[in-house]
């Protein structure tokens, strides 16, 4: 199984600890469900040890202010901030495909129902405004306070857009790369893109050193997109959490299917449309669909794809002076994204 980089555990703590703070002093039984979501209790509220995202987006953010020569800690918030605003978009997510499981645990929707758990997801998206209010007391001045307010909230909408535009491709058999490459860059890149932006502005004050992380941000987050369309289909349930061709079964325009209806001969494309349009796809579909995938190599060519952008984002790494410990720490997550089976 494929093993976080080092400096995941390097933040993993301070991490953990920030989001708990940001929670600690509430009380009501909405915050409890945030907290069985984040993986600290179970559903009764009993402290457990789950099964807790990756926290990417967070460790991206304190990397990359160190990586520009500031104090991690001073970007704690804003990393807490974006972090809360991922998981936000994940319960909304959990609805909207009527997943039941998460990180090996049942989704907040499957539990609580659909209604509170739309409650539980905005009032987290609220909560991350709070926890970005602590910049103050890291000494970050109004303007720049405000001017990273404003980051994250159009990555918030560049999000949405993107899950918009998800979900209505679902009822389409037209989508091309390109239009594919639209979609993820909303719904998964420009929070990626952002967390690295917000990293570096924390640390300096040059913004065009900023705008060169947004840049490897956007990259890295179309990379990791589109290895995880890969698992979506053709990961093992025990380490990605979710069934064998989760994906399929929701009709999901991820990259390799999208490859088929652009790129496969008419015969494969009719057979992928025979199957997709006919509403949810059982066991069967499931498997025709991967034999489609298969005859017309999808897996190879989402992989390449994937290690397309990987390679822009090493490229503009390089382009920076950055002192040689930090640019193998990004480098390193950078592979990570690309080869990760979780």
């Amino acid at each position: 199984m494929t093993s976080l980089p080092a400096s995941f555990e390097r933040y993993a703590a301070e991490i953990k600890a920030e989001l708990q703070l940001v929670l600690a002093e509430r009380e009501a039984p909405l915050y409890d469900i945030m907290r069985y979501h984040f993986g600290w209790v179970d559903e009764r509220g009993n402290p457990r040890q789950g099964t807790t995202g990756k926290a990417l987006r967070p460790t991206l953010c304190l990397l990359t202010c160190e990586a520009v020569g500031g104090d991690y800690r001073r970007a704690l918030p804003a990393a807490i901030t974006i972090e809360l605003v991922h998981n936000f978009s994940l319960i909304l997510d959990d609805i909207q495909d009527d997943d039941r499981e998460r990180r090996h645990s049942p989704t907040v929707w499957s539990i609580w129902g659909k209604p509170q758990a739309i409650n539980v997801g905005t009032a987290m998206r609220l909560m991350a405004n709070l926890a970005l209010s602590r910049l103050e007391k890291c000494g970050v001045s109004m303007e720049k306070q405000l001017a990273i307010q404003h980051l994250i909230d159009e990555a918030t909408l560049s999000l949405l857009e993107g899950q918009f535009l998800d979900i209505s491709y679902e009822s389409h058999f037209d989508i091309e790369v390109t239009d594919y490459l639209s979609m993820i860059e909303g719904k998964t890149a420009a929070l990626i893109a952002c967390s690295l932006e917000v990293g570096a502005l924390l640390g300096t004050d040059d913004q065009e050193m900023a705008k060169h992380f947004r840049e490897i941000g956007k990259n890295l987050g179309l990379a990791f997109q589109i290895r995880d369309d890969i698992l979506g289909i053709w990961g093992e349930e025990e380490k990605t959490g979710k069934p064998l061709g989760s994906d399929i079964r929701h009709r999901k325009r991820t990259f390799p299917i999208v490859y088929i209806l652009e790129k496969a001969g008419n015969r494969l494309r009719q057979e992928l449309v025979d199957v997709y349009q006919n509403g949810e796809v059982g066991s069967d579909g499931i498997a025709t669909v991967l034999t489609i995938l298969e005859s017309a190599n999808a897996q190879f060519q989402a992989q390449k794809m994937a290690e397309k952008y990987c390679s822009k984002a090493l490229k503009a790494i390089d382009s920076l002076a950055l002192l040689p410990s930090v640019s193998s720490d990004l480098k390193e997550v950078a592979h990570f994204l690309i080869e990760r089976d979780f």
